[in-house]
């Protein structure tokens, strides 16, 4: 194909693609500007109050599991996160480009 027709077919291209990403749909991130886009779902009065009661059911759940372990005379689990793995304890493809597998 001769430059003469591809690069300002090239041109149209991305200038079509610039012009699609400004009215493509936004995910679930801020809003976009103007007269595009909309309010993301989760910024809705109803969506933040359905997150707010899912946190609270989740939260009651939570308590009650803990009440059932402390009734049954067993104590609660501790949730600790866990410790980074040492060198020693990384598989070969983990390790430093500059580290000799063991």
């Amino acid at each position: 194909m001769p430059d003469r027709i591809f690069m300002p077919l090239m041109g149209l291209i991305a200038l079509a693609l610039i012009a699609f990403s400004l009215v493509w749909p936004q995910g679930q991130g801020d809003r976009s500007w103007g007269p595009f886009g909309h309010t993301p779902v989760q910024q809705t009065p109803e969506m933040k109050a359905k997150i707010k009661r899912e946190q609270e059911a989740a939260a009651r759940r939570d308590a009650a599991a803990r009440k059932a372990i402390e009734a049954a005379g067993q104590p609660p689990p501790v949730l600790e996160e866990p410790a980074p793995a040492s060198p020693s304890q990384t598989s070969p493809s983990q390790a430093a480009p500059n580290q000799v597998p063991q």
